[in-house]
């Protein structure tokens, strides 16, 4: 493999990771096994059969419990210590035979921080796009956001082994976004959760809207006004007959 070819497998292995790590594994494993790809021999590891078989057992639990409301968001935030790591490892072992001149611990290292901050952008954009997702009350959307991260993963390592350049056209087009999308994403969520964890809040909001009426009428409080005692008014004197 070319220079180009061992980045994109390092940096297009860690970010597939961070989105689905058993789907990763399969299709990376599955192309070895085919002579569709020559991997490492770090990474020979993932054409193992039984690797195999335990990739395809634990991504076909991940397949359904990726569709399901709460139950998704549960599942990224158990795997946010296992696809982190996983994709760190998998660009190390990617790069492990490729010679910068700068030395074996050196280059591993720096392919440690630099898979492990690929994987850890591409699972905390699902994470957050899946929790916010989550606020909606119908369930459709969660498959269909599911159907499409695995169709984006498959896609990714498709250009990562038939057209390098290309993923790393698209590696750089998803940064810009996660730049741009990430923090309107987790301050939504923030939002929300926030509310959650200050029910006073939630509630003031909530007769705040309630007290203005739809022609932006202000509804008539009866009770005094502002919630304050008004002093008792003194009746009216009729005029002498």
């Amino acid at each position: 493999m070319g220079v180009i070819e061992t980045l994109a497998l390092g940096m297009g292995g860690a970010w597939a990771s961070g989105v689905n790590l058993y789907g990763t594994v399969v299709v990376l494993g599955f192309m070895n096994n085919f002579g569709l790809l020559d991997l490492p021999p770090e990474l020979q590891v993932l054409g193992s059969w039984w690797v195999l078989a335990l990739a395809i057992f634990l991504y076909l639990i991940e397949f359904v419990a990726d569709k399901i409301p709460i139950v998704d968001s549960v599942w990224d935030a158990i795997h946010t210590f296992i696809r982190i790591p996983a994709g760190a490892l998998l660009a190390a072992g990617a790069l492990g035979g490729l010679d910068i001149g700068l030395g074996d611990g050196a280059q591993t290292a720096i392919a440690l921080l630099v898979g492990g901050t690929v994987a850890a952008g591409s699972h905390f954009t699902k994470a957050g796009s899946r929790a916010a997702i989550n606020t909606s009350p119908e369930p459709f959307s969660n498959s269909v956001a599911s159907v499409a991260e695995d169709v984006a993963v498959f896609g990714a390592l498709y250009t990562v082994v038939f057209h390098p350049v290309v993923f790393f056209v698209l590696l750089a087009v998803f940064i810009l976004l996660l730049v741009w999308l990430v923090p309107k994403i987790w301050r939504f969520i923030g939002q929300v959760f926030g509310n959650a964890r200050h029910p006073s809040v939630a509630y003031a909001q909530t007769r705040a809207q309630q007290s203005v009426t739809g022609a932006g009428m202000t509804k008539i409080d009866l009770s005094g006004a502002g919630g304050r005692t008004l002093p008792p008014s003194e009746s009216p004197k009729l005029p002498p007959e």
